[in-house]
Parts: C-alpha cells; structure tokens; sequence
C-alpha cells in the first residue's frame, strides 16, 4: 500500500489538565501518514481520485478548534477516529506533539496507528 503524508502541520487546540491550561489555546504539531492507493490518481493525473491536502488540513483545523481535552492522547485516538471515517483511507499513523509541555524535553506526545473496522 502507498503512504501519503502531511507533515509538521500546527493547530491550535485546548488542550491540557492543569487549571492554567484550560483558559488557553496551545499549539500541537502533527504528522499524519494516510495508506492511500496512488495508482488512480496517478493514472490518469486526477486529483478528484488523490487525498486532497487542503481538505485533510480544513478537516484537522475545524477539529482542533472545537476540542476541549486535557489529555494529547484523547486528541489523537478522536482525530485518527475523526479522519479514518471522513476520509476513508485503510489506516493511518498519526504523532501529535505538544512542544514545551516539558521544559527538560524538546517535545513530547505519542503516536498511534489506527485502521477502519
């Protein structure tokens, strides 16, 4: 299977479970990796049969800016639930990053790998 990727995309979100982060809206980095068969889009140079980018970004925009959670990991199993269903694609790997959770660290948070049922 073909990988299409998007990475480094920031969105802004609240997120977090301490009082302080609860009033402010903070900035996660994300990597998403969709397995997506090229083969049609490339064929015939269609892009109505290729993942479109900017809708994936819309998509991931819209949802980070309505999502209240305090923990990255809720963000990403509803993001990659979120996804798999709007977009259709088999699976995807997604690494949510939230820089400056820990000042001893560059960045923290967590991958996951999902698929459709």
């Amino acid at each position: 299977m073909d990988k299409v990727f998007i990475e480094g995309l920031e969105v802004d979100t609240l997120i977090g479970a301490y009082d302080w982060e609860r009033g402010i809206r903070q900035c996660l980095r994300l990597d998403l990796t969709f397995a997506w068969d090229i083969r049609p889009a490339a064929a015939g140079d269609d892009l109505s049969k290729a993942l479109d980018y900017a809708a994936v970004h819309a998509h991931v925009q819209q949802f980070a800016g309505a999502a209240q959670f305090e923990l990255v990991e809720t963000f990403a199993e509803r993001l990659a639930e979120s996804l798999l269903a709007q977009f259709g694609a088999p699976w995807l790997h997604l690494k949510v990053t939230k820089p400056g959770a820990n000042p001893a660290a560059r960045a923290v948070g967590v991958e996951i790998e999902r698929s459709r049922p």
